[in-house]
């Protein structure tokens, strides 16, 4: 089976003052393409700080971690930001979508950045929102949407450019419950056409439409379920 993503010997120190913490303590993780994975725990177990240096926002202190078999550290940052952008989709609680644009663009951001041409990133910007039930909502700037709608635009940028895992940091945090179980429906849909998908949550009902779920605890994974 193809390996999408895979950390070894993760870790995260940070100084505070005369004090180490160690926010996440040599997590060694594999997830198979095709997976759906949810990656729990109380706030402040590092399941953040994980997810952060799975997606190259934090550097470890030590360990590596490797992106459709290729590393994500050690590189020079404009390989990185190369990386990120082609082998990795986003969504985030606060969705994050540039509020002078429309959802169209927003959408063609990950495409852009391949250097793909005008024509073909609204083409392919169009046909994402399509699938995500936004097709007539494409000349709608964000402040125009709901929240659950900025959501799925959110998502649809992050599978546009065809990216070997999609992370997600609390998708549904900010949302209602009725628009919480859509979001989900739409992201296990996305999974069951072949996405990886790594959420981190807090919500066991979200945690447990997923294939597999990783509890970590004090930085380290506690115990793994499938």
């Amino acid at each position: 089976m193809t390996v999408a993503l895979e950390c070894k010997g993760l870790w995260k120190l940070y100084e505070m003052g005369e004090e180490t913490v160690q926010a996440v303590r040599g997590i060694d993780l594999q997830i198979n393409q095709g997976e759906m994975v949810a990656i729990m725990g109380p706030s402040g177990c590092g399941k953040t700080t994980l997810l952060n240096m799975l997606s190259g926002i934090d550097d470890p202190s030590a360990g590596q971690v490797m992106v459709a078999g290729k590393p994500l550290f050690g590189i020079s940052d404009d390989e990185r930001t190369d990386m990120r952008g082609s082998q990795m989709g986003f969504v985030f609680q606060k969705f994050y979508l540039i509020e002078v644009l429309s959802s169209v663009e927003n959408v063609e951001i990950p495409l852009m950045m391949q250097g793909i041409s005008a024509d073909d990133c609204r083409i392919q910007a169009m046909e994402a929102l399509e699938r995500v039930g936004l097709g007539d909502r494409g000349a709608h700037r964000p402040a125009e949407l709901s929240g659950g709608q900025q959501q799925r635009v959110a998502i649809a940028r992050s599978f546009v450019h065809k990216p070997a895992v999609i992370l997600c940091d609390e998708p549904t945090g900010n949302l209602d419950g009725k628009t919480s179980d859509q979001i989900m429906e739409l992201l296990c849909e996305l999974n069951s056409q072949g996405a990886t998908i790594v959420i981190v949550t807090h919500d066991v009902d979200v945690a447990n439409k997923c294939s597999r779920i990783i509890e970590i605890i004090d930085g380290r994974i506690l115990v793994e379920e499938e």
